[in-house]
């Protein structure tokens, strides 16, 4: 028998021990006393914002955490997308590498289809505070969820009230041709042609600067609702073109286009009277929940800003993962076990998850641009019919 060098010895057997503990993948994220959590999102690039807001919600709850838990640490790494499916998965292959226990994101839906297959493979229980693309529910995945309704709900719902709302008959579609745009324009074309409503429509390209093509389209059709389903960078472009074009027909829109960016590029002059859908609310203090106040209060103290679109989804999407920690669950299989069992009030909603990941609560809100700011109205019935 040929001897073996003890350093090969040595060799071999650090090899087998990494080989066993990458067996073991999907209970990662705890180190010396550290549990490891990740956001994955947009933090740079033309739509920043919204994902800047989600984990801004993130580090408040682990912030809140940590001050009362200091036997078990969490601690955060961020993962900036910049909104791209094309960035993300060379993102999402860098997280999965550092094993943390969960993932907060993405962000976006064109993002969340690029990576979540990778998320599932590696076994790491996911919650996305605002991806709504219906397809990401149909993929049979056991640890992908959302914490936001899906497209078809406020696809639907949106054209419903413009049309028993509004009262409106011709309407004109624009979409900005990425993935969660796509789903949105398809339901609420679908909902319209049930209603007997063929709209005019066309798609922009969000990172052209000229939208006359499609302003003189829009022109032509003189409809009384110009819907856009895409993100408020792109929105903000094609309503100020709009009104500049001479197009008076209200700007009525979704959840992506739900930010304060989509009223500075517009200008708020352009962008007055505009209606903006979301499977979120504005979190406003209510006797039977002190929590929204203190979540408003710790998070205008942490940030010096105001809480923006997501940024509660974020914080209980966090919440609902160390509530699994404090619970005891501090593996990856464990946190997603858990989250069959979760049943409680966030401060952005409901919080209790579906057998395919979705959120239980479907509600959809309405927010008006009031004086250059956006305005929460409620629900269907609160949009002014005049």
């Amino acid at each position: 028998m040929k001897r073996v060098p003890p350093t090969m010895r040595l060799l071999a057997l650090l090899g087998a021990a990494s080989l066993a503990l990458t067996a073991c993948g999907g209970d990662g994220g705890e180190a010396g006393g550290e549990i490891k959590l990740a956001f994955i999102g947009a933090q740079t690039g033309p739509n920043a914002q919204l994902g800047i807001n989600i984990s801004n919600g993130v580090e408040l709850a682990i912030e809140q955490y940590n001050a009362t838990n200091p036997d078990k640490k969490v601690v955060l790494t961020k993962y900036d997308t910049k909104g791209e499916p094309s960035v993300a998965p060379g993102q999402a292959d860098k997280l999965i590498e550092d094993e943390p226990v969960a993932i907060i994101g993405p962000a976006f839906s064109g993002e969340s289809k690029a990576v979540a297959p990778k998320f599932e493979e590696a076994q790491i229980p996911n919650i996305s505070p605002s991806a709504t693309s219906t397809a990401l529910a149909a993929n049979g995945w056991k640890y992908w969820h959302r914490i936001i309704t899906n497209d078809d709900s406020q696809g639907a719902e949106d054209a419903k009230a413009i049309v028993s709302q509004l009262k409106a008959k011709k309407i004109f579609l624009v979409d900005d041709n990425e993935e969660y745009s796509i789903g949105l324009a398809g339901k609420f074309l679908e909902a319209l042609k049930a209603e007997g409503i063929t709209p005019g429509s066309d798609k922009i390209n969000p990172d052209d600067t000229d939208y006359s093509s499609t302003i003189n389209k829009i022109k032509a059709a003189d409809p009384e609702v110009v819907f856009f389903a895409g993100y408020y960078a792109a929105g903000g472009k094609l309503l100020k073109q709009m009104r500049d074009g001479g197009v008076d027909a209200l700007f009525f829109s979704d959840d992506g286009a739900l930010d304060q960016g989509l009223i500075d590029t517009a200008g708020a002059k352009q962008a007055e009277g505009s209606i903006i859908s979301c499977a979120c609310q504005s979190v406003n203090p209510t006797a039977d929940n002190p929590k929204v106040q203190e979540f408003i209060d710790a998070y205008k103290k942490k940030f010096n800003v105001d809480q923006g679109t997501y940024s509660a989804e974020g914080y209980d999407a966090t919440n609902v993962f160390l509530d699994a920690i404090k619970a005891g669950n501090d593996t990856t299989e464990k946190i997603n076990e858990y989250l069959k069992t979760v049943d409680v009030q966030g401060v952005s909603k409901p919080i209790k998850f579906e057998a395919n990941g979705e959120i239980a609560d479907k509600s959809i809100f309405y927010f008006q641009v009031k004086d250059g700011k956006l305005e929460f109205l409620g629900d269907a019935t609160k949009i002014p019919t005049s």
